[in-house]
């Protein structure tokens, strides 16, 4: 199905148009990730406390997931953007914004008002516990227009060796 507007000779389709728009989908999926990650890996001991608050994970699992969810979130970013290992990388940011939007959503029937720790640890960062549900939304609808539209040759996935073939 073609858009109808010429450019170098040819029709933009709209199978070309959603394949560009993916890409910028999915770069900036990556770089809202990166972000995300810095002042976390930076101050882990904050995001600790922040996970804290949401009293959801038993005690001797909130170290952990202090120390490595900023290294996670870095990890598939930079794979989203590069373009290198996207459904994987995609898969598990799938999968934390899922679990940010449960963790949100049970403090929201709490009724507890908190710092997300989202993209800062600072305590006078606090946000509407609903806009930050609306805000993962968003972010796991672009996670999944990225999974079904970016098929473009942009990034590092095609230096790879095709499936079932190893070196």
């Amino acid at each position: 199905m073609a858009l109808g507007r010429k450019r170098g000779g040819g029709e933009v389709t709209l199978h070309k148009a959603l394949e560009v728009l993916a890409l910028v989908t999915r770069v900036a999926l990556g770089v809202i990730f990166v972000y995300a990650s810095i002042d976390k890996a930076i101050h882990p001991a904050e995001f600790a406390k922040i996970i804290h608050y949401y009293r959801i994970l038993p005690g001797f699992l909130i170290n952990l997931w202090a120390i490595t969810l900023p290294w996670i979130e870095l990890t598939c970013g930079l794979l989203l953007i590069l373009g290198w290992y996207r459904e994987g990388a995609l898969t598990i940011l799938t999968v934390l914004l899922v679990t940010f939007m449960i963790a949100i959503g049970v403090n929201i029937i709490r009724g507890v008002d908190l710092n997300c720790g989202c993209f800062t640890v600072s305590e006078s960062a606090r946000s509407n516990a609903w806009s930050v549900f609306i805000r993962d939304s968003w972010l796991l609808a672009m996670a999944f227009f990225v999974f079904f539209f970016d098929r473009t040759a942009y990034g590092l996935d095609r230096f790879r060796a095709p499936k079932g073939i190893s070196s």
